[in-house]
């Protein structure tokens, strides 16, 4: 119907735009990673951590969240992540098993919510605490790669503590989820 508003849920506001540039950002960051210009990858690491804070800002501060934007945000941070770790680890730049442990949690997590949807008992996304810990390590992690390779600094010690932090944190966060949703599955189905 012409003039009709859009559903709140599904509103295409200014923070859930941001949030399409970050998403869309993604490749370009993969293709500056594979071909070696690490300090472009890193600038724009940068650009879209900005983007992550400025979005967030806008939809709280101007009251424009919307249902849409709950499941763009950790999309765009998802997609971000796991794509330079994948490439990263593809160059060699960090080890294959951090990427598969990173990778893994996030399939696990996926995988998790789909089999209770498809089990008639759906879970719903709620960040834990030690997610979001994990997240920030993963981030300073990859800044740290992304920025040393780029601008050819050296801070290996950095480097293993960030790297030994996110092995632990994802480990805890994979251990975190499981119970949550063990727990959730053992529940009464909502409903029934």
């Amino acid at each position: 119907m012409p003039g009709a508003l859009p559903r709140a849920g599904t509103a295409l506001s200014i923070p859930n735009l941001i949030t399409l540039a970050r998403i869309f950002m993604v490749p370009v960051v993969v293709w500056a990673i594979a071909s070696n210009t690490m300090w472009i990858a890193f600038v724009l690491f940068l650009v879209a951590g900005v983007s992550d804070a400025v979005d967030g800002f806008l939809a709280k501060r101007f009251h424009m969240t919307t249902e849409l934007g709950a499941y763009l945000d950790p999309l765009a941070d998802k997609a971000l992540i796991v794509s330079i770790y994948l490439t990263l680890g593809i160059n060699g730049d960090i080890p294959r098993w951090l990427v598969i442990l990173v990778v893994s949690r996030d399939i696990l997590i996926v995988g998790g919510i789909i089999l209770s949807w498809l089990l008639g008992n759906p879970l719903k996304i709620k960040p834990l605490w030690v997610s979001k810990l994990n997240t920030t390590a993963q981030i300073a992690f990859a800044c740290v790669v992304l920025g040393s390779l780029g601008f050819k600094i050296a801070v290996p010690n950095l480097t293993l503590v960030l790297m030994g932090l996110v092995a632990v944190l994802t480990l805890l966060s994979i251990a975190a989820y499981l119970a949550e949703w063990v727990r959730h599955m053992n529940s009464p189905v909502a409903g029934s």
